[in-house]
């Protein structure tokens, strides 16, 4: 197959660190826009990026990109994508989609536009008239903005922040795929000393590891193009076995978590062992008023609670205060704090030395960085 234009979503505020991983991979032809980002690439660098990429939301196959005012239109440009060269007789092709300040508003309506065009040439191909979609998974998507249209395939199926290790969770969980991306912006590195004191279920304890040692976040799962008939297996398990080898067990990495609520401690340890880095992380129960540094050089990235209520805020607020007063916050003890708390620095004591847009699910958040 020739070169596949692929696209990745991404957390809005991560697409530069996401255009980074897909550069290491391979990708070419990189660009980078609104929480997306768009490369191309074999169906190697296909596989590479559903094992690889640890800030993607999914790898997305882009089928065709068209400008569509009205049904005819689109019912022109859909007839003219080549769903047979992907997907066989048997095979399943569901259509979903969105349409966002457009003149093709009806969602149903596109669906089964697109539905019909998949299907006529697919019975043109393969010389049949009715399909009982009972084979590999073919998730047909469109995206419509501002009457530009785009017709993706999803090769990963689940979402790529399901790596495979966090079966359970506490309430306000941490998306793996942001945590990534913070933990990119935090430089976590091989000899790094980390400290979550807020964490929850692990997600930051297991995600600095993988980014410490090296490990593709993809290791542990499965995705929907394995299944696809266009799929080679061998190529896939020649990616995961050069994903293995490419683990760096020997280093220095060690994280240490902290969390008052001993069944989130208890979840954290559990989590670490699922994702293979038990003997990377120490976890115990603690009050945020008892933490300190036990080592120098040591980065602090995490995830404090946050009150709706005004109660609750109060206490948040009281919160930064202690953690102004327990974080270094300097060269030796950077510090990276994702909260949606706009006066986040006022509490905490100290203007952050950089601050970046986050979206915490569609929670506006600032991330403060902490490092002179």
């Amino acid at each position: 197959m020739e070169k596949i234009k692929m696209s990745c979503p991404c957390h809005f505020g991560l697409e530069s660190v996401l255009k980074f991983e897909i550069g290491r991979i391979g990708g070419e032809d990189i660009s980078a826009k609104d929480g997306r980002v768009s490369f191309t690439g074999s169906f190697r660098t296909l596989t590479k990026a559903n094992l690889c990429l640890s800030t993607a939301e999914r790898v997305l196959i882009v089928l065709s990109e068209f400008k569509a005012e009205n049904p005819k239109e689109l019912i022109e440009a859909a007839d003219r994508i080549p769903f047979e060269d992907y997907i066989g007789r048997n095979d399943r092709f569901p259509v979903k989609g969105h349409s966002l300040n457009s003149s093709l508003h009806s969602v149903p309506a596109c669906q089964s536009i697109i539905k019909k065009a998949a299907v006529n040439r697919l019975s043109k191909k393969y010389g049949i008239t009715s399909f009982n979609e009972t084979g590999a998974l073919f998730q047909i998507q469109f995206s419509i903005l501002n009457d530009n249209v785009t017709v993706y395939l999803d090769s990963s199926g689940e979402g790529l922040h399901k790596r495979g290790y966090r079966k359970n969770s506490n309430d306000a969980p941490i998306k793996e795929t942001l945590a990534a991306g913070i933990i990119d912006l935090a430089h976590i590195r091989k000899d790094s000393i980390f400290y979550d004191p807020f964490c929850g279920s692990g997600t930051f304890l297991i995600e600095a590891a993988y980014k410490a040692m090296n490990i593709a976040p993809g290791l542990k799962r499965t995705f929907a193009a394995e299944q696809w008939g266009i799929s080679d297996p061998k190529l896939w398990e020649e990616e995961r076995a050069s994903a293995l080898a490419a683990i760096k067990r020997d280093n220095d990495f060690f994280a240490y978590g902290y969390d008052i609520d001993p069944e989130a401690a208890a979840l954290s340890i559990e989590n670490c062992r699922k994702a293979g880095i038990g003997n990377r992380a120490e976890v115990r129960q603690a009050d945020i008023h008892d933490f300190r540094y036990e080592y120098e050089n040591a980065v602090t990235v995490c995830n404090p609670p946050y009150g709706e209520r005004l109660l609750e805020l109060k206490e948040a607020e009281n919160l930064y205060n202690v953690m102004g007063k327990k974080f270094g916050s300097t060269q030796n003890h950077p510090c990276f704090i994702i909260t949606p708390h706009e006066q986040f620095e006022q509490f905490f004591g100290k203007t952050a030395d950089k601050k970046r847009k986050l979206y915490n699910g569609m929670i506006k958040c600032q991330l403060y960085m902490y490092y002179n």
